[in-house]
């Protein structure tokens, strides 16, 4: 399968280059250009030479305009933005699943989450809180929050797809996203847009029909003179997103009048509502030095349900809920940037002299719930904890020219930094995690159980890198770049990390371009020391008389002596190597790039199995060795974070436009975008104790490896056209997904998602007095993901679709939008 997988796409990535080459001197045409469609973008990702475009770059740099992310909709995501317009990000829309409901994660070129490094104006940004501990995609990743990033506030973000570790240090695995901010000292806007779905779809147990989610939002942007030679940006954006539901029906038996046509779960985006405000500014200081400060503040209430609890599950109270009950998971996340610095020429270096300071803080309510085990005596609504995480950053860059009788000077980079990370995890109030002695029923808030004290925790790090990096010309058509990072973190140890890459300009019309690169991804603090552990107090009966014991299970940290019992070893960094070739053609309107990839990553960080209970995949001998191991602990169940599992995902990037200027029926421009992209799990680790008999998928299942090796699409296609005549405009694109697998640990019970095809249209006026009108809908065919087979569904129904699905499941968007500039 692997080996044929390797020829298709190294015969495409030959074909395509073949016939590009041939179709590209019948394209002569010139085109004008804006700023929504310009070829030639300044990038500042990937190189740090100066004047670089984005076709003339070493490395493929995808450029998304804000113009472009505003018009996808409305809502406010970053993250479907993204991934409506560069086929190698996915964001599927997880559902029912704690935290990540409410911190969804990203994904590049089919990789974790947190193997992509998100910068914000070139700059480090900082992950949220939350680890993904869920059956979601990206469980065991903390990564950063793209949804925290209003588009408002964006002039440009560059994706670099290409491993960039020896560039940026941690986490640039797969890529980087630079987020670019606006820079203005005049001008401005204000946006207001409004949108619901309106759809109908089947689920596992019969069809509905739905008008939910509705969106509003307020954004707006200006720029400000700042003193004579600076500028102020300030940007702001609100918005309230009411949630959707797509659970099925639930069992008659789950009902108390035995229906067959009732909803009682809630499954689908969670309702949000944000305030977001950012500042941009830069200010001349003389001498060739400038002052520059940017950063923001966002403040978010989201709330979720959990799965829904029928009248007559063993943990409801019927004198509190005769109905059953649905618990909802709200929380209130607070999000800080702050970075400052100055920058300018000295003894022939252009200095970048920065500091930056980034907090995340994550707080869990739970409401609408009980702690059976307290009956009617329990609270309904619970306190249930919270996370934190904090970074500190301080850096030195240096560019210098060097000339080394090229037809240019090669260009010198080098640096140092320092960062320091902290993370905090706090208890929630007593019975949203404790359960009252002698009592028969579940303990803790239902749904989401609180954090007990045993996880409170405080944890801090620092580490030191320093960096080369060298890129230059030997002559006009050869281009060479070299870099180098050292790293030094108190908890791990160091690592060195190198890359070598090459661009040949055979023609002005066609490159070739490669690369070789080693990267790293240090473990986060959040997969070291975040903890789950839910808190029984059992009381039996020893010699006549009772006996209360402390019984717990869940997930533990890496150095808790549950875990250490069980094999587990401190974290080390998840290493990798990159292999790109690629080429780039061009001619005038039109242009092609073409990019074929090999990543190898070994000992990825992952989240274990839940080690005691009896599963599908170990013999009675393997968990009754386990329990052997965890009782006399006071331990039911446990689960950790490990390193050991090894892959390599290979894949083809192609991006193609075309801009068609026309005299009578305007500008045209196209776009054909598609992503190739295949994992597979090379090694998983084995059984770390030897007391414990040799067992398959010991540490890690079927379902979690084929989720890595087939959770996203190996196949996405992003085809659009932007038209624009006057003061009419419109887009229409068109998206294929492929099929992605939802796997169990017995194969009977996996099916497909479904292919599907998403049309998005738009069209837009603007009126000679500044405003512009929008009107769109996303997703016109009102298409889905196949439900989830009522045989693997609760008797509540709560899940009614699959939340891999890589465009979600909310059906059909309806919106206006409504924009004044000045």
């Amino acid at each position: 399968m692997t080996q044929r997988s390797t020829r298709a796409l190294l015969f495409g990535f030959s074909s395509i280059v073949a016939l590009a080459c041939l179709a590209a001197p019948a394209q002569a045409q010139d085109a004008p250009q804006d700023d929504a469609t310009t070829v030639d973008e300044i990038v500042v990702t990937g190189t740090r030479t100066v004047g670089r475009t984005r076709l003339d770059t070493i490395a493929p740099v995808d450029v998304i305009s804000g113009e472009v992310l505003q018009r996808q909709g409305t809502g406010g995501e970053l993250a479907t933005a993204l991934a409506a317009n560069a086929p190698a990000i996915n964001f599927p829309r997880p559902a029912i699943s704690d935290g990540s409901d409410h911190v969804r994660p990203a994904t590049l070129r089919g990789l974790a989450p947190d193997q992509t490094l998100v910068l914000i104006n070139g700059q480090r940004g900082h992950v949220s809180a939350l680890v993904n501990v869920n059956g979601n995609l990206g469980r065991g990743a903390a990564s950063f929050d793209l949804n925290t990033i209003p588009s408002v506030t964006l002039q440009t973000v560059e994706v670099l797809r290409d491993g960039a570790s020896a560039q940026y240090g941690s986490d640039a695995i797969a890529g980087v996203v630079n987020l670019r901010l606006r820079e203005a000292d005049s001008g401005g806007g204000i946006t207001t847009s409004y949108g619901r779905y309106d759809t109908e779809f089947d689920t596992a147990r019969g069809s509905q029909s739905r008008t939910d989610g509705e969106q509003v939002s307020l954004s707006g942007w200006i720029g400000l003179p700042l003193f004579d030679d600076g500028f102020l940006t300030l940007s702001g954006e609100w918005q309230r997103r009411d949630p959707t539901n797509r659970s099925d029906f639930a069992a008659p038996a789950a009902t108390p009048t035995n229906s067959s046509t009732t909803v009682l779960g809630r499954f689908g985006d969670p309702e949000v509502e944000s305030r977001a405000v950012w500042a941009n500014a830069g200010l001349d200081l003389g001498n060739g030095w400038e002052a520059y400060a940017f950063g923001g503040f966002v403040d978010k209430d989201t709330e979720s349900a959990a799965t829904a609890r029928a009248f007559n599950n063993a943990n409801n109270v019927l004198a509190v809920y005769p109905n059953g009950f649905l618990p909802l998971i709200a929380t209130h996340i607070n999000d800080y940037n702050l970075y400052g610095g100055v920058r300018g020429a000295a003894w022939g270096i252009d200095w970048d002299i920065s500091a930056s300071w980034g907090r995340n803080a994550l707080d869990y309510r739970v409401e609408n719930t009980i702690n059976a085990s307290f009956g009617t005596n329990s609270l309904r609504s619970f306190r249930a904890g919270g996370l934190e995480y904090e970074q500190f950053t301080l850096a030195v860059d240096g560019v210098r020219p060097i000339d080394v009788g090229a037809p240019e000077p090669w260009n010198l980079a080098f640096g140092l930094e320092y960062r320091t990370e902290d993370f905090v995890q706090t208890a929630g109030q007593v019975q949203s995690w404790i359960r009252n002695p002698g009592s028969t029923q579940g303990g803790g808030a239902q749904g989401f159980p609180g954090f007990s004290p045993a996880n409170a925790t405080e944890r801090d790090r620092n580490n030191f890198g320093a960096y080369v990096d060298l890129e230059g010309k030997f002559n006009d058509q050869f281009t060479v770049g070299l870099a180098a990072r050292y790293e030094d973190y108190s908890d791990f140890g160091d690592t060195l990390t190198g890359k070598v890459s090459a661009r040949y300009d055979l023609f002005p019309e066609l490159a070739f371009r490669g690369s070789v690169s080693t990267g790293f991804r240090a473990p986060a603090l959040q997969q070291q020391y975040f903890s789950y552990i839910a808190t029984n107090l059992v009381t039996t009966v020893v010699g006549g008389v009772p006996v209360t014991n402390l019984i717990q299970s869940g997930t533990f940290r890496v150095d808790d002596p549950v875990s250490i019992a069980l094999g587990a070893r401190p974290l080390k960094p998840e290493t990798s190597v990159n292999f790109s070739v690629g080429a780039v053609v061009r001619n005038g309107p039109f242009e092609l790039t073409i990019d074929a990839y090999s990543i190898q990553v070994e000992d990825r960080i992952i989240l274990s199995e839940n080690l005691g209970p009896t599963r599908p995949s170990q013999s009675a001998a393997t968990v009754a060795a386990v329990l052997g191991i965890i009782q006399p602990l006071g331990v039911s169940s446990a689960r950790f974070f490990t390193n050991g599992l090894s892959s390599t995902t290979k894949g083809l990037d192609i991006v193609g436009r075309y801009r068609l200027p026309t005299d009578s029926l305007g500008r045209f421009d196209f776009t054909l975008a598609a992503n190739f992209n295949d994992t597979l799990i090379e090694d998983i680790p084995g059984v770390p104790v030897v007391s414990i008999p040799v067992s398959p998928n010991f540490l890690f299942d079927r379902s979690n490896i084929l989720a890595f090796e087939e959770g996203t699409p190996e196949k996405k296609f992003v085809g659009s056209v932007d038209w624009s005549l006057g003061a009419w405009s419109a887009t229409a694109r068109a998206t294929y997904y492929d099929s992605v697998l939802i796997a169990n640990n017995v194969s009977t019970l996996d099916y497909e998602t479904g292919e599907d095809t998403l049309i998005d249209l738009e069209g837009r006026y603007e009126f000679p007095f500044g405003v512009t009108a929008a009107v769109g809908v996303n997703n016109l065919t009102d298409e889905y993901p196949n439900f989830t087979p009522a045989t693997l569904n609760a008797p509540t129904g709560s899940v009614g679709f699959p939340q891999f699905s890589p465009y979600g499941f909310n059906g059909r968007f309806v919106y206006g939008r409504l924009s004044y500039n000045f």
